[in-house]
């Protein structure tokens, strides 16, 4: 279950994903200088209408696909937030597949069923959770987060 997951925060910090417990999520490995880095402002927007109603948006960047992340945990957090505004919750950089990918993100293609062909192939992939903790869908990169919209709004 998703709640047994614990992940660092940008400062290091442990966090119970149990802490979300009752909340949709809307799990998205990022980028900072990825060609759907400006998908940060549909997130912030989704976030900021349903946050209210117990929505929630997990932000882990990555470095894995062309160097699109470089910058350090606090780094990539001031340039979401002065460029974008972010105030979704965001963790340290994970690896998303492979030998160091992070236990979070095996469970979600495990659950997902490998629709999409298991590997993450891109930043900025997402995966809607109920509010059960169950993995509900996932969305490809290209997938901008006004078309997530309705997909929410079902759950919540």
């Amino acid at each position: 279950m998703i709640y047994d997951f614990v992940v660092k925060n940008n400062k290091g910090e442990d966090v119970k994903l149990e802490k979300y417990k009752g909340k949709v999520l809307l799990i998205v490995n990022t980028a900072t200088k990825c060609g759907f880095t400006p998908q940060y402002d549909g997130l912030e927007a989704l976030f900021e209408k349903y946050h209210h109603d117990g929505f929630e948006i997990l932000d882990f960047p990555c470095n894995q696909f062309a160097n699109q992340a470089p910058e350090n945990d606090q780094e990539i957090d001031s340039f979401c937030a002065l460029n974008f505004g972010t105030k979704f919750d965001r963790f340290q950089k994970i690896d998303v597949n492979g030998e160091n990918e992070d236990p979070l993100y095996t469970f979600l293609k495990k659950e997902e069923g490998g629709i999409l062909g298991g590997k993450i192939k891109w930043n900025f992939t997402k995966f809607l959770i109920d509010r059960d903790g169950n993995v509900v869908k996932r969305f490809a990169p290209t997938t901008k987060p006004e078309k997530i919209e309705k997909d929410i709004e079902r759950l919540l």
